[in-house]
């Protein structure tokens, strides 16, 4: 007999993992074949395939939150608590083998209520940019890296910038860039659309990010940028979206995803941008220009201020874009001094983005470092979009911090008489020898990098990180959704560094000889323990937050352990602190058994997402070994527990 089993529990997840546990152990015990998925808040994990669900004699869903139960339809089916899969396994699995277990069949008003709750779940804004944004990267990364080894190896100065021979091999590395950056924002809206309306969007999307990034369809040289891009993206795939949901013959609905949907949502987004929002966007560029070519003389530094913002706010796009073709019509003009600040300003934003990914990794994933590292290259070749990544993915922080970076080092390029006698920006142009004052060029880019990096990391230092929030699952249906957000970590967030228990356990947290009669009063010793090693700033508040989860249930999870935990602004840094009570105390558990394993958990409360459930994973896993728990129970003293402890992981 073969039974498929959903474990899940909306408070922890060590009910989610000793269900787990008891099920799979129950399963083995009564020769029955058993695979258990568990749905605590770290997300799922073990999912189960339809292979799995087809070949299953009986579900078994032990829950104490909502799990859908659309797949499991025809099957023979019983939802129940957590603690029943906790305390009763072996009743849950024999009442599969001998039958007493109706078959599941979904009505209407259970499927409805399930697909209503998964669209509350739903967080569509970030999860259709930060769709949009992954396909994007690999285009900008490309394009960038290409271009920037064309213009070193193969660039050669002339008055009208660097120039890479129309015949050389050098130019057709140059194209080959050039076409992966002009692929970038139709990409990016194109993948917003898919996010939003699946495939229908694709087609949309591409053509509406294509006309964004090409001002000739509307009047402007500088186009929309990836600004542009984003609000085509969303334009097309809500729009997509709405005609999909038109009622239309039955003989019709076919065509409709490949011919009809995508031709009427292009024209839509096409004709918008055409009529509607490129003309206005063409009129406020070309003001713009008018009004910073009457900044010249006195006004020198606001406008060198100005340029700086405008060259960093869109990284490429429309303000970019007439800042740098001002500063280009100034040097035909036989001045200098207005391109040198803007070629300065140019290479901030990706060598500061870059710079902070160096100076701080725990703020950043994997792949941001990755792209930091990309970014910051891209920045020694004068092509600011390096930093489009960080910026999309975190604007409300990067964009602020990457403008003052790019502000400061073209007002300090104005002080010092920089001049650039080419189009270009970046170390390269010193390098070549088209800059007037280069030491003030480097002063200049170095000051202003690193303004941006410091002040990224400063902004994102006391930012509650989304990856905290993802792994309580609030954006989406799990918490690894949010796990692709490290960058918002501050100097004591360590949630995902916690390798194992002893990251966060010292000897002098461990008490293997408890004198507290009752629950409260061992909860006292272990908060007294955290408090004489500095982990707490108030142990009366930490406390009234470990009370209060106690009200809302019990932690005594059974099998004699007991695993309370605080979540408080009181709380310094993450800590757990062990206890051993040889004769037990009551902690109302799940089995009635006296709690003698206790470990007690404390995390700031900013922090609390990542590592409580981290924390409680590894406990809860380890703890369901027997053998551990009666070596626990047999430890002579606090080292030798403690060498224990440095198992769990």
């Amino acid at each position: 007999m073969k039974i498929v089993a959903v474990t899940a529990c909306p408070v922890g997840i060590a009910h989610t993992y000793m269900a787990a546990e008891n099920l799979q152990k129950a399963g083995e015990a009564l020769g029955v074949t058993i695979k258990v998925e568990t749905q605590g808040s770290i997300g799922v994990e073990n999912a189960l395939t339809e292979k799995d669900i087809e070949e299953a004699d009986g579900v078994i869903i032990a829950s104490d939150k909502e799990v859908s139960k659309d797949r499991f339809i025809g099957k023979k089916l019983i939802a129940t608590g957590v603690q029943e899969g906790i305390r009763n396994p072996e009743q849950l699995i024999k009442r599969i083998q001998t039958g007493d277990v109706s078959v599941y069949q979904a009505q209407l008003a259970s499927a409805e209520g399930v697909k209503k709750k998964r669209k509350e779940k739903e967080n569509p804004i970030y999860k259709h940019l930060m769709s949009g944004v992954s396909y994007m990267i690999p285009f900008i990364v490309v394009g960038g890296l290409l271009i920037a080894i064309a213009l070193t190896l193969g660039g050669e100065q002339t008055p009208g910038g660097i120039v890479i021979p129309e015949d050389s091999f050098w130019k057709k590395i140059e194209d080959i860039g050039a076409a992966s950056f002009s692929f970038m924002v139709p990409i990016l809206a194109g993948f917003i659309a898919v996010s939003i309306a699946d495939r229908p969007g694709l087609a949309p999307g591409i053509i509406g990010g294509f006309i964004a990034a090409n001002g000739s369809f509307y009047g402007s040289e500088a186009g929309a940028g990836f600004i542009g891009g984003i609000i085509a993206g969303f334009l097309a795939g809500y729009i997509t979206l709405a005609i999909k949901k038109i009622k239309v013959p039955q003989a019709l609905q076919p065509v409709m995803p490949i011919i009809f949907i995508p031709i009427l949502a292009t024209l839509i987004v096409g004709l918008l941008f055409v009529y509607v929002i490129g003309a206005p966007v063409s009129q406020v560029f070309e003001s713009l220009t008018a009004w910073l070519e009457g900044m010249q003389g006195a006004s020198s530094i606001l406008l060198a201020l100005i340029l700086g913002a405008m060259i960093a706010v869109d990284m490429g796009g429309p303000f970019n874009k007439v800042a740098f073709l001002f500063g280009s019509a100034m040097i035909a003009e036989g001045n200098y001094e207005i391109m040198g600040p803007i070629a300065v300003a140019i290479c901030i934003p990706p060598l500061g983005m870059g710079l902070a990914t160096f100076i701080n990794k725990r703020k950043y994933q994997p792949a941001e470092q990755q792209a930091g590292k990309a970014s910051f290259t891209m920045g020694l070749f004068g092509i600011t979009e390096g930093a489009i990544p960080f910026a999309a993915q975190d604007p409300l922080r990067v964009i602020p911090s990457i403008v003052v970076g790019s502000m400061t080092g073209s007002m300090l390029a104005m002080l010092g008489n920089v001049g650039d006698r080419v189009a270009h920006g970046g170390p390269i142009v010193a390098v070549l020898g088209a800059v007037d004052n280069v030491l003030m060029f480097f002063l200049a880019a170095v000051i202003g990098t690193l303004v941006t990096a410091i002040l990224v990391n400063l902004l994102k230092k006391d930012v509650v990180s989304s990856t905290l929030d993802s792994q309580s699952n609030k954006q989406t249906e799990a918490v690894n959704d949010q796990i692709s957000s490290l960058n918002t970590r501050n100097e004591q967030d360590k949630k995902l560094y916690i390798r194992k228990l002893t990251d966060i356990v010292t000897v002098d947290l461990v008490d293997t000889d408890l004198k507290g009669a009752t629950r409260d009063e061992v909860i006292d010793e272990l908060i007294n323990k955290m408090d004489r090693d500095g982990i707490l700033s108030d142990k009366e508040i930490y406390r009234q937050a470990v009370i209060a989860r106690e009200k809302e249930g019990t932690t005594g999870m059974g099998m004699n352990i007991a695993i309370p935990h605080g979540k408080s602004s009181a709380v310094n840094k993450p800590a757990v602190a062990f206890g051993i009570k040889h004769d037990g105390v009551d902690w109302n558990s799940l089995d009635h058994t006296a709690a003698k394993i206790i470990f007690m958990i404390a995390v700031p409360e900013k922090n609390a997402g990542d590592e409580h459930l981290k924390i409680l994973q590894m406990l809860s896993r380890k703890l369901m070994d027997d053998q551990f728990r009666k070596q626990l129970l047999d430890v002579a003293n606090k080292e030798e527990a403690y060498q224990l402890l440095d198992e769990i992981q």
